[in-house]
C-alpha cells in the first residue's frame, strides 16, 4: 500500500466578496428574483451571473447556445474535402485517426461512429502507445496509404506532425486535423486544420477537447447536408466523458456540451457506456466526478496495457452480450493498471526521499527503465499529492526516454518545458500536462535545466498546496434547498469548481469516529449551542485527539447529499480543519 501523505499545511484563499455597488445590487435582485439567499446570490455573482435571465441561462443552458462551427478557421474547408470524398463518383477511402487516450478514442468513436452512417468506405486507426508513440506515426500513414485510404481525419492529434503530413500527402494522402493542442510556429500542410488554439483561429471559445472539436466538424457536416441535429446530439454522452477526462475548462461551450452529454450518459447512454457504467459499481445518476475517476480510466487502461482499439470497439457496440464482454476485459486492464500505478508510485515515492537534493528540489523529474509507460502520467500526479511540485516520470521506450508532466495550480509546466526543448525530440501538451520524448543521454542535463527554469518562475505559493474557498457561511444556512441550487450550479469542472465554504468557531458535537485508521467522521456544531452537523473528514484521522481538546476550530467544505439504505442526508465533505 501507498503510504498516506504526510499532513501539509495548506493555504486557505477566501475569494473576494462581492461587495461594489454593482455587485451588491445583483446580490439583491438575484436573492429576491430567484427565491435564494443572500449566501447564495453571492456565489452566483462571483461566477458572474449578474441578472434573473443570466442565472437562467447558467442553471439550464440551452443547446442553441453553441457556436456557429463554421466560425473555426478552416471549417469550411474541411467540409469540402469531406464531402469531396463522399461524393458518390469519388467514394474515397476515409480513415478515422485519433489519440489511444480518452479524449482520442471517444472522438474516433464519435466521427466514425457518426460518419459510417453517411459513407460505407470508412475505418479508423488508433497507434499502438508502445510501438507507435503520440500523435501522427510513420506506420500509420504507411497502413493508410497501403490500404487505399486518400484522405485521414485526425483526432486529437496532428496540430505539431508537420512531417508525418508532409509524407502522408507525397503518398496521396490528405489530412483534415482536429486538435486542440497549442500550435508550433507552423501548422501542417494539411486539407484543413481545425484548432481554436490557432492564433488565426476567431472561433469564440478556445477551451474545447479533441473530441469536442471532431463535434464541431460534424455539426458543421449536419448544417452543410441538412442533417437534423438530433442524429448528432445522442453522441453528446461521448463528448463529455472527453471532456471531464480531459481536464479542461468546464465553462462557455464546453459547459453546454457537458451539461446536454451527462443528460444523455444518464438517460439513454450508448450500449458501450452503460456496460462500462455497470462494471464500475454506479448505480446513482452520474456527475463529472463519476466519469473522471469512474469511466476515463477504464477507458484509459485499454490502451495503457495492451492496444485503446479495444475502447473504441466498446463505445462502438451495439450488443449488449459484446458491450458486457468488452467492458469486463477492460475493467481487468483497469485492475492491471492499479497495481502498476502502486508499485511504480512506491519506488518513485522512495527515489525522492532517499535523496537530500530531490527532498529540496523546485521539481521532480524521475527516471526507470522498467517502469511501465502505460501509468506514468498518474504516478506524477500521485507524487504530487506527496510533493506538491512539477514532476516529469520518464521510462525507456523504444531506446529513448518517453516522460509525462503534471504541474500544480497556477504554474504552466509546458512553458517550462518548451525552455528545455533543445534537450527533447518532441513535446507536446497543455499548461498542466505534458509528454515528452528524449535521449536517455539527455536525462540529467535535461532535469538540471528544467529545474534551474522552473526555480526561476515558480513561487513558494504555488508549491503550497491552495483551497479556493468561495464564502464564509453559517451553518444555520446550510439545507436541503442550498444542496439542491448547488448541484444545479453543475457540472463542475476546471473554472467552475463545486462550492467550499468555510465556517469557524466550530466544535465537536460528539466523540469523532475513526474509519479505516485514517478517516474521520465528526458530528459539528457551530459555536457551544449551534445547528449541529456530520461531516467526513478524508485523511484527517490525525487530528482526532487535538479536536477532542474542546477548543474551537476552522472548517472548509463542500456541502453534500449522502445516500445510505435509501435515506438522503445532508454531509460537509471535509477540505481541512484548522486546530
Amino acid at each position: 500500500m501507498i503510504a498516506q501523505p504526510p499532513p501539509t499545511p495548506k493555504r486557505w484563499i477566501t475569494k473576494p466578496f462581492p461587495d461594489s455597488e454593482e455587485q451588491q445590487a445583483a446580490i439583491r435582485s438575484l436573492a429576491q428574483s430567484l427565491n435564494v439567499s443572500p449566501s447564495l446570490a453571492a456565489l452566483l455573482v462571483q461566477r458572474s451571473v449578474y441578472t434573473f435571465d443570466e442565472a437562467r441561462t447558467f442553471f439550464r443552458p440551452e443547446i442553441g447556445h453553441l457556436h456557429d462551427p463554421f466560425e473555426m478557421k478552416d471549417m469550411d474547408r474541411a467540409i469540402m474535402r469531406l464531402q469531396m470524398a463522399m461524393l458518390p463518383e469519388r467514394q474515397e477511402k476515409i480513415l478515422i485517426y485519433g489519440d489511444y487516450d480518452v479524449d482520442g478514442t471517444t472522438s474516433v468513436a464519435l466521427v466514425y461512429g457518426f460518419l459510417k452512417k453517411y459513407h460505407p468506405t470508412i475505418d479508423y486507426y488508433i497507434p499502438d502507445r508502445y510501438k507507435e508513440g503520440y500523435g501522427i506515426s510513420q506506420q500509420g500513414i504507411q497502413w493508410a496509404a497501403e490500404n487505399g485510404f486518400s484522405l485521414i481525419i485526425a483526432l486529437d492529434c496532428g496540430i505539431k506532425s508537420i512531417e508525418r503530413v508532409a509524407e502522408a500527402k507525397a503518398l496521396g494522402v490528405d489530412f483534415i486535423i482536429c486538435d486542440h493542442h497549442r500550435p508550433g510556429t507552423e501548422l501542417p500542410d494539411a486539407a484543413a486544420v481545425l484548432d481554436p488554439k490557432r492564433e488565426d483561429c476567431q472561433y469564440p471559445y478556445k477551451e474545447l477537447s479533441g473530441c469536442g472539436v471532431g463535434f464541431k466538424l460534424l455539426q458543421a457536416f449536419c448544417l452543410y447536408k441538412e442533417i437534423e441535429m438530433d442524429e448528432l446530439y445522442p453522441y453528446l454522452d461521448l463528448v463529455v466523458v472527453s471532456i471531464a477526462s480531459d481536464i479542461v475548462p468546464l465553462t462557455g461551450e464546453n459547459r453546454v456540451l457537458a451539461y446536454y452529454g451527462l443528460k444523455y450518459i444518464n438517460t439513454t447512454p450508448r450500449t458501450g457506456l452503460k456496460a462500462l457504467i455497470k462494471v464500475a459499481g454506479f448505480s446513482r445518476e452520474l456527475d463529472i466526478t463519476n466519469v473522471v475517476f469512474g469511466l476515463g480510466p477504464r477507458i484509459n487502461a485499454a490502451g495503457r496495457i495492451q492496444h485503446a482499439k479495444a475502447a473504441v470497439q466498446l463505445l462502438l457496440a451495439e450488443a449488449e452480450e459484446e458491450a458486457d464482454d468488452f467492458a469486463m476485459a477492460i475493467n481487468k486492464h483497469n485492475n492491471s493498471r492499479r497495481e502498476f500505478d502502486t508499485s511504480i508510485t512506491e519506488q518513485a515515492l522512495a527515489m525522492i526521499r532517499q535523496s537530500e537534493s530531490m527532498m529540496s528540489a523546485k521539481t521532480t523529474v524521475l527516471y526507470d527503465a522498467s517502469w511501465h509507460k502505460g501509468v506514468i502520467g498518474i504516478v506524477a500526479s500521485r507524487c504530487i499529492e506527496h510533493f506538491h511540485r512539477p514532476t516529469i516520470i520518464l521510462t525507456q521506450s523504444h531506446d529513448k526516454a518517453a516522460g509525462s508532466a503534471r504541474s500544480v495550480p497556477g504554474f504552466d509546466v509546458y512553458e517550462a518545458i518548451e525552455e528545455c526543448a533543445d534537450l527533447l525530440e518532441q513535446f507536446g501538451g497543455h499548461t498542466f500536462a505534458a509528454g515528452m520524448t528524449m535521449s536517455v543521454e539527455n536525462i540529467d542535463a535535461f532535469r538540471q535545466k528544467f529545474e534551474e527554469v522552473v526555480s526561476r518562475k515558480i513561487t513558494e505559493e504555488h508549491l503550497t498546496p491552495l483551497i479556493d474557498i468561495d464564502l464564509p457561511l453559517d451553518f444555520s444556512e446550510i439545507n436541503d434547498k442550498l444542496v439542491r441550487i448547488v448541484k444545479q450550479m453543475g457540472p463542475f469542472g476546471p473554472h467552475n469548481l463545486q462550492p467550499v465554504f468555510m465556517t469557524e468557531d466550530v466544535y465537536l458535537a460528539s466523540d469523532p469516529i475513526i474509519m479505516k485508521e485514517k478517516h474521520l467522521k465528526v458530528s459539528l456544531r457551530q459555536g457551544r449551542s449551534g445547528h449541529t452537523l456530520t461531516a467526513i473528514g478524508f485523511g484527517f484521522a490525525h487530528l482526532a485527539d487535538q479536536l477532542r481538546r474542546g477548543e474551537p476550530f476552522s472548517v472548509c467544505y463542500q456541502v453534500e447529499q449522502n445516500f445510505y439504505n435509501g435515506n438522503v442526508s445532508l454531509q460537509l465533505m471535509l477540505k481541512d480543519i484548522r486546530c
